[in-house]
């Protein structure tokens, strides 16, 4: 960019301000409100808006700094093999070979990482990311005295990206742990770490919102903040005006891998069971219902007969599951689980997550518009099993696609349980079915809630169907039923 530019792009909105002020200041609105302005800025007798006060964050950095430790691994990988995307940000930004590759082996390499942790108790407790550790065969934590001792991993949950840490110590400094519910957007937050090495370093800034997915895993349900996360900050502490941790930094949303303002920290109220069961166990065992669910977008409650979009639409379930042994099906609107109201369909897997194997839990749901109550005894979650489906997409412009009955070795092929169904295997471009999420490979097995055998079934439901309404189409995806609606 040439100096000329650059000065026009700064210099000319400021002019062109100056220019302004001076025309209001000499116009016949300088006569308008109390302030000369058009606008009104306080409404007649309301009382003026609180204005909580600043945070002491020297106070607050220098009581939770002594707590908070660098945390640095090596782990021996193939070349071959590729690190995932939390581990290529956060984990392993600092990898370098060591010894010789051998002929005929597959080629090995010494991966060192940084990252960072936190100290949950006095008496050698500490916390950080399970991608930070994952695979290390030594880990080191270093604290802000400058003591570096060996570490152990007492138990980690790939689920939650959590993993908890002991090291030989007594009679640390520990940060409280706080309640992350009562989080605000707008709140002011502190996140200390480790960014590209730099150690015991603070950032400050906002929660910018809540309860965010970011496709992390089946239990996404992040804080997003603009205080600075950078590499290395992964594990360590985001920490409210209170000095209390509300939750742990572990990924950015960045096209370059630095910071834009964009984090993620995990909830300390996702947190604090899945550490409990670390420490009695060294594993997380969870709840289990066996139904695959997605959000009630406004076009499916609209097929469905239903006023909101509150409650996790159940796509399928699992043969011998606890759903389907009380009798839940397909099309359910699961609206409560265990008294507490479903209002995000994300909502349901970390309840069934976390409630107790082998307990019974009375659960709302509605049918048909019907509301009715089940009592499911919850089980346990196996290694495979899936607790919710993808997300729909929106409908919207014009149906095509190419589709051919399925035969009985196809469905078989397919793993389509009931061997009926019609086999989308082309979808245009611009097409309605493609803005709703249709795709090839996708086997259409209800429209508007009725089964289909064929390409003829098919073409006869889309000419019954009234014009003007969405399509409420049921397809089968990868061993999972999904709705979509195509508007026709």
């Amino acid at each position: 960019m040439s100096g000329g530019s650059w000065w026009n792009r700064v210099v000319w909105p400021a002019v062109a301000l100056a220019a302004v002020v001076s025309i209001v200041v000499g116009s016949p609105l300088a006569g308008f409100g109390r302030a000369g302005h058009l606008w009104v800025e306080r409404a007649p007798g309301a009382a003026p808006i609180a204005t909580a006060p600043a945070p002491a964050w020297v106070e607050i950095a220098r009581a939770v700094k002594p707590a908070v430790v660098n945390v640095s691994t090596r782990a021996v990988r193939d070349n071959a093999g590729r690190d995932d995307q939390l581990r290529e940000f956060f984990g392993r930004e600092f990898p370098g070979r060591e010894g010789r590759e051998s002929p005929g082996r597959t080629p090995r390499r010494s991966v060192r990482g940084l990252g960072s942790g936190f100290v949950i108790n006095a008496d050698g407790y500490l916390l950080t990311n399970n991608h930070v550790v994952d695979g290390a065969t030594d880990i080191r934590v270093k604290f802000a005295d400058g003591r570096e001792v060996p570490g152990k991993v007492v138990g980690r949950d790939e689920k939650t990206d959590l993993a908890l840490l002991k090291v030989e110590a007594t009679g640390l400094p520990v940060i409280p742990l706080g309640d992350s519910a009562k989080l605000e957007v707008g709140e002011p937050v502190m996140a200390i770490g480790n960014p590209f090495g730099l150690e015991q370093t603070v950032t400050t800034g906002i929660v910018s919102a809540t309860g965010r997915t970011i496709g992390a895993g089946p239990y996404d349900d992040f804080v997003q903040t603009d205080a600075s996360i950078n590499p290395g900050n992964s594990g360590g502490p985001l920490v409210n005006a209170r000095g209390e941790v509300i939750g742990v930094n572990t990924a950015i949303a960045s096209g370059t891998g630095g910071s834009v303002g964009i984090g993620f920290a995990i909830p300390t109220n996702l947190v604090k069971p899945v550490v409990t069961q670390l420490a009695a166990s060294g594993r997380v065992v969870r709840g289990w219902l066996g139904v695959s669910i997605q959000p009630l977008t406004p076009e499916l409650a609209k097929s469905f007969g239903l006023s909101d979009t509150n409650g996790a639409l159940v796509g399928s379930i699992a043969d011998g599951s606890p759903a389907s042994r009380v009798g839940l099906r397909r099309g359910d609107v699961i609206t409560r689980y265990d008294g507490r109201p479903v209002a995000r369909w994300s909502d349901l897997p970390r309840a069934v997550a976390e409630t107790p194997v082998g307990r019974e839990v009375p659960l709302e749901a509605l049918r048909d518009g019907k509301r009715m109550t089940l009592t499911v005894k919850v089980a346990k979650l196996e290694e495979g099993d899936r607790q919710a489906a993808a997300t729909a997409e929106p409908a919207a412009a014009k149906l095509g696609i190419a589709a051919r009955s399925l035969t009985p070795d196809l469905a078989r092929s397919l793993n389509v349980p009931d061997g009926r169904g019609v086999l989308v295997e082309r979808v245009e471009d611009g097409s309605r079915a493609q803005t709703a999420g249709l795709a090839p490979g996708d086997v259409i097995l209800e429209v508007d809630q009725r089964p289909l055998a064929s390409v003829d079934a098919l073409r006869a439901a889309l000419d019954r169907h009234p014009a003007g309404k969405p399509l409420l189409v049921l397809v089968h995806r990868e061993g999972q039923s999904l709705y979509l609606t195509v508007a026709v």
